[in-house]
């Protein structure tokens, strides 16, 4: 209830008018937040990479539009204490987000080596107020319900039109089980830097999405 109360005091926070943010990859590969997956899915022809380094761990992510709705892609994280997973996952797009109506996907991840395997629906919708959440449900790492909020700053991109420096993006969600908190900064059109915090601890990263 705690954490609960946290993610929507974050989300009153964040009230501003502001564009929607470009996909980029999560920690497990997925277009999405931190760690969790939004139902956004890259378009025709585009490919997104990814970096994260934590206190405890590094992970690199690579992800491709497969055919059309279909993202799939693959994340290596490498554990000080425990090793690699390796993670193979992939995302569907059931419905795509409307005015009225938001965006379903559905997905998996799944160890290549072994490692634990999850199966999720999530599901995504701007809000009044330049607001845009995204929530789902999940097995494995997820441990149930999972949600979290984003909000944009984009003082150029009401002139040009694309997300470039020094458009921000904070980002607030529950992975299931604990809080985390973010920002992505906008350097040239599809590439990013982040940081933040996951599990208490300070983490960084760089995605590029084309």
């Amino acid at each position: 209830m705690k954490k609960m109360l946290m993610f929507f005091l974050c989300a009153v926070m964040f009230a501003a008018s502001s564009p929607v943010a470009d996909a980029a990859p999560s920690v497990y590969g997925s277009t999405g937040m931190i760690m969790n997956p939004s139902a956004d899915v890259l378009r025709e022809g585009q490919f997104s990479l990814g970096y994260f380094h934590f206190q405890d761990k590094t992970s690199g992510t690579l992800e491709f539009n497969l055919a059309d709705r279909l993202e799939v892609g693959v994340a290596r994280v490498q554990h000080d204490d425990r090793g690699v997973d390796s993670v193979f996952n992939a995302k569907y797009s059931l419905l795509s987000e409307t005015l009225v109506a938001p965006g379903l996907s559905v997905g998996a991840e799944t160890g290549i080596h072994g490692e634990q395997s999850s199966l999720f629906a999530v599901a995504s919708k701007g809000l009044p107020l330049g607001l845009r959440l995204h929530a789902g449900v999940g097995n494995g790492r997820f441990d149930g319900a999972f949600a979290g909020l984003e909000k944009t700053w984009n003082p150029v991109g009401t002139v040009t039109g694309n997300n470039v420096f020094p458009a921000t993006t904070l980002l607030v969600e529950f992975d299931g089980r604990r809080m985390n908190y973010g920002a992505r900064l906008a350097i040239l059109p599809g590439l990013k830097v982040s940081a933040g915090w996951q599990d208490h601890h300070f983490y960084t990263g760089i995605m590029f999405t084309k």
